[in-house]
């Protein structure tokens, strides 16, 4: 019953965000909306801003199940584009609102779930530390949220399999050559001459 509660509490949000901007919203309107009382509510979120965050690492999840892998990394990508753009009048509303930053942090743990999965599965049989996968990883996600955040700015303007497949060009086997860089400085042996 949980999370049927906490979906229609989603649902509600997200109806009342093409109504009116987050700011405007309040929990009333939201169990009012929704046909629970305000109790409910609160038994499941401390407040509108864990509503939203929580609506966020929903949207993540859906859209990334299963594409972790450096066959499906593209795919993963496109299909965060494809919620984010699904859900248009939450993000922007989001975005555009006091709780920035929870899209931005939504983003940035979304796209790390992402790229963690793809570098653990590149540096298989390498023996590179683990704060290296991780610094990389975190150096992709940087540009891949960039890239993100742009296209929210810009109202969502431009085909985000045109910028995936762009990206995909531009760092096409960049990670497995990454960890084999971090690999060598580990072992002066495998040092390129």
């Amino acid at each position: 019953m949980s999370q049927v509660t906490k979906r229609a509490l989603e649902a509600s949000l997200k109806s009342l965000l093409l109504q009116k901007p987050l700011s405007k919203i309040t929990v009333t309107d939201i169990t009012e909306d929704c046909g629970i009382n305000r109790m409910t509510f609160y038994y499941h979120f401390k407040d509108i801003y864990d509503l939203v965050e929580w609506c966020c690492q929903e949207d993540a999840s859906r859209a990334l199940a299963g594409k972790k892998t450096y066959e499906t990394w593209q795919q993963g990508l496109l299909q965060i584009f494809e919620a984010v753009r699904e859900n248009k009048p939450f993000i922007l509303n989001v975005y555009r609102s006091v709780s920035r930053e929870q899209v931005e942090n939504y983003l940035y743990k979304v796209t790390y779930a992402l790229l963690d999965g793809v570098v653990e599965e590149q540096a298989q049989g390498m023996s590179v530390r683990q704060e290296d996968k991780a610094f990389l990883a975190t150096l992709y996600q940087y540009m891949f949220v960039g890239l993100m955040l742009d296209w929210i700015k810009s109202d969502m303007k431009g085909d985000p399999q045109a910028i995936v497949s762009r990206l995909e060009l531009a760092i096409h086997g960049n990670i497995r050559a990454a960890l084999e860089r971090l690999r060598a400085d580990k072992d002066p042996s495998k040092r390129p001459e």
